[in-house]
C-alpha cells in the first residue's frame, strides 16, 4: 500500500492477482454501461425526437432485456469461479491457527508441539524509526513462500477478523467456530493487514 492509493493493493498470491483482475474486468463493464446510459440521456435532453405513429418497439424492448443479461453473465461466471477457487483447500504445507482476542491475535503452529505466541499491536511511543504506525506488531507470522498455507481461524470473545489485503485473506473470527482457508504467498516480504470487523473499543489497535 501507498499513500493515497486508491486502488487495490499490489498483489502477493495467485488468488489476489486473479481478484485484481476481476475488479478491472467489472470497472470495465460499469464504465461502459455508465458511458452509454449517459449518451443516451444526453441525446434525450437535447434532440427532439417523434414519431406520431409509435404504438410499440417490440426489437428494442427483446434487444434491451437481453443484452443487460448477457451483461451480467459476462460478469457472474468470472465470479462464481473465483468464489470457488477462494473455497479450494490444496494439500498444505503448513497449518497456521489464528486466535483472536480483545485485542490481540495469538497464534500456534499446529504441525509443531508447543509453539504459540500472542501478537501485540506496538504503541506509537514504543515505535521505531521505520515502524509503520498501527500496523507494526511485537511478534510478526513467518510463513514460507511458494507452500500451500492453511489458516484456521477463530475468535475466544467476540467477533474479529483476520484479513490480509495484498494476499487477498479475508476470514472471520467467530467465538465457537473454526473458519479455515487456504493461500499460497509468491513472493517474499512484509504483509499488513487489520481486524476487519468491529470489535469494540480498540478494535483499530489490533
Amino acid at each position: 500500500a501507498t499513500w493515497a492509493n486508491l486502488g487495490l493493493q499490489d498483489s502477493s498470491s495467485p488468488l489476489m492477482e486473479q481478484l485484481n483482475f476481476f475488479h478491472d474486468h467489472t470497472l470495465l463493464i460499469l464504465t461502459m454501461i455508465t458511458i452509454l446510459v449517459s449518451y443516451i440521456m444526453g441525446m434525450l435532453m437535447f434532440n427532439k425526437f417523434t414519431n406520431r405513429y409509435l404504438l410499440h418497439g417490440q426489437t428494442i424492448e427483446i434487444i434491451w432485456t437481453v443484452l443487460p443479461a448477457i451483461i451480467l453473465m459476462f460478469i457472474a461466471f468470472p465470479s462464481l469461479r473465483l468464489l470457488y477457487l477462494m473455497d479450494e483447500i490444496n494439500t498444505p504445507s503448513i497449518t497456521l491457527k489464528s486466535v483472536g482476542h480483545q485485542w490481540y491475535w495469538s497464534y500456534e503452529y499446529s504441525d509443531f508441539l508447543n509453539l504459540e505466541f500472542d501478537s501485540y499491536m506496538v504503541p506509537t511511543n514504543e515505535l521505531e524509526t521505520n515502524g509503520f504506525r498501527l500496523l507494526d506488531v511485537d511478534n510478526r507470522v513467518v510463513l514460507p513462500m511458494n507452500n500451500q498455507i492453511r489458516i484456521l481461524v477463530t475468535a475466544t470473545d467476540v467477533l474479529h477478523s483476520w484479513t490480509v489485503p495484498s494476499l487477498g485473506v479475508k476470514v472471520d473470527a467467530t467465538p465457537g467456530r473454526l473458519n479455515q482457508l487456504n493461500f499460497l504467498i509468491n513472493r517474499p516480504g512484509l504483509f499488513f493487514g487489520q481486524c476487519s470487523e468491529i470489535c469494540g473499543a480498540n478494535h483499530s489497535f489490533m
